[in-house]
């Protein structure tokens, strides 16, 4: 079993509560999805999408989806949670990433890659992945996928850990040469890639998807959102569309906090 896999088979209810925390995250990765997704019933397979938020709301929706991760434990609590929810999800598929032959060619409309690309730390490995996931899906098809900003690890640690600009100089200097964090954290999470916004769309041709289009998922509140969550739902809407509005401007892409890149299969 290998970091990531331990990892998320220890904290699943923690990945569960981490999108009800991040409320901007979540309603602005929504908004993308209805704007770029087929209608439902279309088939959309979600890959490394671990306790399934994603997967049990767009089958609420009326989508059929596959859900795909590492994790055994995650993937047995997403089937717990769509129960408890009254829904069906297509299948539930422990499988990597980088490696989907159990799932036949071109056998969806659309897919969702929200966290394998950021635990993928070389970058044969990243295309390999894409690849994987263009294969499945049908021509034209589009791919949502999701990446981590090169500068979120300074971000975080300027709000919760000030003094890991001298403990972590040497690990701050890595993310910003070549985006990776080598996971000195002990409990195994912070073995990731950050992704600098001007390699994404030559990594998404190279893994066959032309972009689409390009947004930050948390324009102006990455760790800050925790007001704008608490608001009334009113408020809460009314930002979740101002933010939605800003998120596609290139001067807020670097800031930190997670990106989303949309592809269509060439």
């Amino acid at each position: 079993m290998n970091r990531v896999e331990a990892f998320y088979d220890a904290h699943p209810e923690y990945e569960w509560s981490r999108l009800d925390r991040h409320r901007v995250e979540y309603g602005l990765t929504l908004r993308a999805m209805e704007e770029h997704l087929p209608k439902p019933p279309a088939r959309i397979i979600d890959i490394g999408g671990g306790v399934g938020k994603y997967a049990i709301e767009l089958a609420r929706r009326g989508y059929e989806v596959t859900l795909v991760d590492l994790s055994a434990k995650a993937l047995a609590f997403a089937q717990e949670k769509a129960e408890e929810a009254g829904i069906s999800l297509a299948a539930c598929i422990h499988a990597d990433a980088r490696d989907l032959s159990c799932i036949g060619d071109e056998s969806f409309e659309a897919a969702l890659n929200m966290g394998p690309l950021y635990h993928l730390l070389k970058h044969a490995e990243r295309v390999e992945s894409l690849r994987e996931t263009c294969r499945l899906l049908v021509p034209g098809g589009k791919l949502l996928a999701a990446f981590i900003g090169r500068y979120s690890v300074i971000h975080y640690a300027a709000i919760h850990g000030p003094d890991y600009i001298v403990s972590g100089r040497a690990e701050i200097e890595g993310v910003l040469r070549d985006g990776v964090y080598p996971g000195a954290n002990p409990d195994g999470w912070g073995h990731a890639w950050f992704a600098h916004p001007s390699e994404i769309g030559p990594l998404m041709a190279e893994g066959g998807l032309e972009e689409l289009d390009l947004l930050h998922c948390e324009p102006l509140a990455f760790e800050l959102d925790e007001t704008i969550s608490a608001a009334s739902p009113e408020v809460h809407r009314q930002w979740i569309d101002l933010l939605y509005r800003l998120s596609r401007d290139p001067s807020l892409f670097g800031g930190g906090g997670h990106l989303l890149c949309v592809g269509r299969k060439t």
